[in-house]
């Protein structure tokens, strides 16, 4: 018996159509297992791809986890649970794929501008105004960068002095190194050298970093590395980052509130921008614009 799943795709953090970054979006993914989940993600072959499961009562929930099934949600708290798988691994949690999924919820009726969605990571909360979509990320942790300044330059490419300050290990969700840089020409000329980059830049998972640096008041310009001993990437927006981006500026010492337009994905020929801002209660908030630019329906079996 064929089986057929509808989904969108659409670009966040979109300034334009064609810009931003691109997810997929399963609308609902009941009766998929985990291993099709991610042969799904390597068929759509995007940074990540999501998959949508109503919530169900507390009491069906426990029966499913008795039985180990836990593709649901454990609590009526949120609106949908949603699930996030690169091309080789599920993520916790992701900034791009929960704002493409928010707005995916509400072009089909399921929720409004308001909502929230229960991810490995926990319920995050999303709110719109127009195509405009904002989380509230979780409070990050952090910890010591372990290696040199000198052993950082190196993977990153760059000379000691481009680096503008001590590096931390942020995890708001997911744990990625943000890296200070002293001027925009240094992100610039980034060029992570692959055996150094997962030598030093590397956390239990996989190599990644965020390099960014102030351009002007309000206004800040970053990159997104991650890799693997077989090659080095670069996303073009990533909000998760971003959100760590808010924790490291208040780990050293930022006065809330404050918010910056985070300008990044140029060199991939995808820009994006994504607006960071933390409240006064140092609650970090990551937000942009999504567009919806493809649907179609998948078929299994």
């Amino acid at each position: 018996m064929s089986r057929s799943y509808g989904f969108r795709i659409v670009n966040v953090f979109a300034e334009s159509r064609l810009s931003g970054n691109p997810l997929a979006v399963i609308e609902d993914a009941s009766g998929l297992s985990d291993e099709e989940m991610q042969q799904i993600a390597l068929q759509f072959n995007l940074a990540e791809t999501t998959f949508v499961f109503a919530i169900v009562p507390e009491r069906e929930d426990r029966e499913a986890a008795v039985h180990g099934r836990t593709s649901q949600a454990s609590s009526t708290e949120a609106d949908a649970r949603v699930r996030i798988f690169t091309t080789s691994f599920e993520m916790p949690f992701a900034g791009h794929p929960t704002l493409g999924t928010a707005h995916v919820l509400r072009a089909l009726g399921r929720a409004g501008d308001a909502m929230r969605l229960h991810l490995n990571a926990g319920v995050i909360p999303v709110g719109a105004q127009g195509d405009m979509w904002t989380l509230t990320a979780n409070v990050p942790t952090r910890r010591a960068y372990e290696f040199t300044r000198a052993q950082l330059a190196l993977a990153l490419g760059l000379h000691e002095d481009d680096i503008a300050g001590e590096p931390l290990w942020m995890n708001a969700g997911v744990e990625q190194l943000i890296v200070p840089l002293a001027n925009v020409d240094a992100v610039t000329r980034t060029r992570p050298q692959l055996d150094a980059f997962v030598d030093h830049c590397s956390n239990a998972r996989e190599a990644q970093t965020y390099v960014f640096a102030f351009d002007g008041a309000t206004r800040v310009i970053s990159r997104y590395f991650w890799g693997s001993p077989a090659a080095i990437l670069e996303d073009p927006g990533t909000g998760s980052a971003c959100a760590n981006l808010g924790g490291y500026l208040l780990a050293n010492g930022s006065k809330a509130p404050f918010a910056f337009d985070v300008h990044q994905g140029a060199a991939t020929g995808r820009p994006c921008l994504l607006h960071l801002t933390v409240d006064a209660d140092q609650r970090i908030h990551v937000g942009g614009r999504v567009v919806e630019v493809m649907r179609g329906e998948l078929q299994l079996d």
